[in-house]
């Protein structure tokens, strides 16, 4: 055998390096980025499908020129609204389904809710209907009693609005004061995640 046949066999062995398939490889990036921008339609889709079975909500009261002395304050965030004891539930007619930061005001003629970069609304006193700590609301769990539970009358819907404090410490304050307002006395209860879900 001669030495250039010893050599045949090793350079069939050598192979090139292989190269990137620039073709597949951008297709799937653009089916991926198809995927997510059709995740996000139908999101989109579901949250304007769910506004239009709740266009029985009526429009959101607004807070009067002279709604008298503050009894208390808040700042921290808007979680949203449910339909009242169904926590998964949520509302979004009229803005209620936006998160955001949140000022609250209550006041003898009831609680103003003002969000920066959403639509403000106002809860009558008479309207009012308790308040409680919970745990969760739709989208948001926290830990036990984590979350301001106002529960109110909104036409002939009783809703739930969840609120989480700046300074959670305060929360407890604000169920006292509005059970002063509605005359109900409540305990600090927790929702279940199994809850509202059937």
């Amino acid at each position: 055998m001669t030495t250039a046949n010893l050599f045949i066999p090793l350079a069939a062995e050598q192979k090139s390096a292989e190269v990137t398939d620039w073709a597949a490889r951008i297709g799937w990036v653009a089916g991926l980025l198809l995927f997510v921008v059709l995740v996000y339609w139908l999101m989109r889709q579901g949250w304007k499908w769910r506004g239009s079975l709740q266009s029985d909500v009526p429009d959101l009261p607004t807070a009067p020129e002279t709604p008298g002395e503050p009894r208390l304050t808040l700042t921290g965030r808007y979680h949203g609204s449910t339909t009242a004891g169904q926590w998964l539930d949520r509302i979004v007619a009229h803005g209620l389904g936006t998160r955001s930061r949140v000022e609250l005001t209550l006041t003898d003629a009831g609680l103003d809710v003002v969000r920066p970069g959403a639509t403000d609304f106002f809860v009558p006193a008479a309207q009012l209907r308790e308040a409680r700590l919970d745990k969760g609301i739709a989208g948001k769990v926290l830990a036990e009693g984590g979350l301001l539970i106002v529960t109110w009358q909104h036409g002939d819907r009783l809703i739930d609005s969840g609120f989480r404090s700046d300074r959670s410490a305060e929360q407890a304050e604000w169920v006292g004061a509005i059970g002063a307002i509605t005359g109900t006395t409540t305990a600090n209860t927790s929702l279940t995640t199994t809850e509202g879900a059937s």
